[in-house]
């Protein structure tokens, strides 16, 4: 894993956040990833490529209300962490109701899958 390929898999990731595409959304996990939102979630972590698809599928949220921007921040091998932040608009589709900042601990295989995801953020309180 390298900047470049880490950019590009963070563009995917946003990008089957938008369209909600089964495919897109596993392409980017290996058959046997670890899915986490929090980082306390060990045990209960989304395990499998298809257990996360179906996660992503259950909870969506509506086009235009969102805005996201993640870049990597460190590359160490085969693990990665990215920072970034995620906001989400009222109906208007312009004013921030909510921003979180977000850290992605990230480790991918051979193929450029990510096999551990694990999300860290924080609300801005003032948004």
């Amino acid at each position: 894993m390298d900047y470049t390929d880490f950019q590009q898999w963070l563009d995917a990731y946003i990008e089957a956040w938008k369209t909600y595409d089964e495919a897109a959304i596993g392409e980017l996990f290996s058959e046997d990833a670890r899915y986490r939102y929090h980082p306390w979630e060990l045990d209960d972590a989304v395990q499998g490529r298809e257990a996360i698809v179906t996660n992503w599928l259950e909870d969506r949220d509506e086009p235009g209300s969102w805005t996201a921007e993640y870049r990597p921040w460190a590359i160490d091998g085969d693990r990665a962490v990215a920072a970034g932040v995620s906001r989400y608009l009222a109906g208007d589709g312009e004013t921030v109701e909510r921003e979180y900042h977000n850290v992605f601990l990230c480790r991918f295989d051979d193929e450029g899958r990510c096999s551990e995801f694990t999300e860290l953020f924080m609300r801005r309180d003032d948004a």
